[in-house]
């Protein structure tokens, strides 16, 4: 522990199985209390009680984040649980259509900006007050979607588009509050979630999971693929005072897959 964050509180949006968590965990052991954020009420619950035997606090709050009043109740729950609040980081996701732009719904389209970059917005404009008041960090999750352009990738990079310039405007918008808002893109994020992906893959394909893996990381400079840890070290950075001094940037962690 190197309390990066001691004393702050944390707001997550998007815990689930893979980095939502890792991160909460990581955030916790800086000396963090945490607001737990995403639809699935289970989930929240039981990493809720990891950041407890952590040592720290902990609220879990159900939230879809492209719904108003949902989103409103997340920020008073925050507010009556801790009375402030530091770091709001947006980590909200949905797996894309992986179809090409010709065969994508505009329904699909739609749903993934209103999660990616309008349902962040919702979380932003609902925690201004209180982070204008704590001089506090916004650190939104990205993509390498935005590094490139492949096929099938068109809805997902659309939205995650929408969500970087959103970031650069808000940096601009908030500066004068003392509110920071930076941007964290990683590139396939190594762990239990993407491992059990290249199992599936492996058993459709005929091939195994470590060949998928090394075909995978075969771009990168650094020939492997980002921990779950490095990319939520990237996240804590931007969400802590080592970052003082640095808003409106996106910190990209793919290995050297991609360079900007």
């Amino acid at each position: 522990m190197t309390n990066l964050l001691d004393g702050k509180v944390v707001v997550i949006s998007g815990v689930g199985p893979g980095l939502g968590t890792t991160l909460a965990r990581r955030c916790a052991n800086e000396g963090a209390d945490l607001v737990l954020a995403a639809r699935s009420a289970d989930r929240l619950d039981d990493v809720a009680k990891q950041i407890i035997d952590l040592g720290r606090k902990a609220v879990a709050v159900p939230t879809d984040i492209t719904d108003d009043n949902q989103v409103s109740n997340l920020v008073d729950a925050t507010l009556e649980a801790f009375g402030k609040v530091d770091v709001l980081v947006n980590n909200a996701f949905r797996v894309p259509s992986m179809k090409p732009l010709a065969g994508t719904s505009f329904q699909h389209i739609r749903d993934a900006i209103e999660l990616s970059a309008l349902g962040a917005l919702r979380l932003i404009q609902g925690f201004t007050p209180a982070l204008a008041e704590s001089k506090g960090s916004v650190v939104n999750v990205n993509s390498m979607v935005i590094r490139h352009s492949q096929p099938k990738y068109g809805a997902y990079k659309m939205a995650k588009s929408a969500l970087l310039s959103m970031s650069q405007s808000l940096a601009s918008e908030l500066g004068d509050r003392g509110i920071r808002v930076n941007s964290v893109a990683p590139g396939y994020i190594w762990g239990d979630t993407l491992q059990s992906y290249f199992n599936h893959q492996a058993g459709k394909y005929g091939t195994t999971a470590e060949q998928i893996y090394q075909a995978t990381a075969a771009n990168s400079d650094l020939k492997r693929l980002p921990t779950e840890d490095e990319v939520a070290s990237a996240i804590l950075f931007m969400a802590s005072d080592l970052s003082s001094g640095i808003t409106g940037q996106t910190l990209d962690v793919n290995c050297g897959e991609y360079h900007n």
